[in-house]
């Protein structure tokens, strides 16, 4: 025969059980870390509003700005590394076409690091819509 003081050991125990497995469950249909998607669309927007057709400066700018949010959404997901490119090889799975959105990384390098880049806005409208569809990917816009 078990003493009640074993039944109750067994009832706690159980008990524990049932708690840490309903408490991993929340844990894991939970997911990753969530973002502000209004406050990235609202970037988002300024970027795209940014561009204009006749001013070379404005694709400098909007491809350096969507570069800049893209990395920023990351770090707020949590993704790890010291550079936006380390964090873009982290992030590589989520990307829907990682081929692209390198590309406009590379692009934004060549703007920030090379002093006389010509883009026309074509190749601009072809990088911000790689990382727009990024940011879709990882559910920042």
């Amino acid at each position: 025969m078990i003493s009640s003081n074993a039944v109750t050991i067994i009832l706690m125990f159980a008990i524990i059980l049932i708690l840490g497995g309903a408490i991993l469950i929340a844990i894991v249909m939970r997911g990753g870390k969530k973002i502000d998607q209004d406050k990235y669309r609202s970037y988002w927007l300024k970027i795209e509003n940014s561009l204009q057709r006749d001013q070379e400066a404005s694709y400098h700018l909007a491809i350096l700005n969507a570069d800049k949010l893209l990395d920023s959404a990351m770090k707020d997901l949590g993704y790890k590394g010291t550079t936006a490119g380390e964090r873009l090889k982290r992030a590589s799975r989520v990307f829907s076409n990682l081929n692209a959105v390198w590309a406009a990384h590379k692009l934004r390098n060549r703007i920030a690091h090379e002093p006389d880049v010509k883009i026309d806005y074509v190749t601009t409208r072809r990088a911000l819509a790689s990382f727009k569809k990024a940011l879709k990917d990882i559910g920042a816009i």
